[in-house]
């Protein structure tokens, strides 16, 4: 009877670790809106189409006060990042080199 009780429990556990493995544990926290002040951007290619871009610049917003970051991103070369622009953007308060572009909202029509 004591081996039933012990499988049991040897089940549970797996259950709880795998539960952990693939179960999302719900938001991560919340995301600040900020600026990006793009400084360096790798070269526009002759191709079209969504191509990596490699950028350099400063992040200002609540918590951060020109924080300089560096990502390599995909985007549509049509809408190219160039030397100057600034673009808003979301990025984790705890981690402000973990941001991103925010969503570009629909043309209105």
């Amino acid at each position: 009877m004591w081996e039933f009780g012990l499988l049991l429990l040897l089940v549970a556990v797996l259950g709880v670790f795998l539960a952990q493995r693939f179960v999302p544990r719900g938001p991560r926290g919340e995301l600040l809106g900020g600026t990006l002040l793009v400084t360096g951007v790798s070269p526009r290619p002759d191709v079209g189409g969504e191509q990596y871009v490699t950028i350099a610049g400063f992040i200002s917003g609540p918590t951060v006060d020109e924080h300089p970051v560096y990502a390599r991103l995909a985007v549509d070369v049509e809408h190219w990042p160039s030397t100057g622009e600034t673009f808003p953007v979301v990025y984790s308060p705890k981690n402000p080199d973990n941001w991103k572009f925010t969503p570009r909202e629909p043309p209105a029509g």
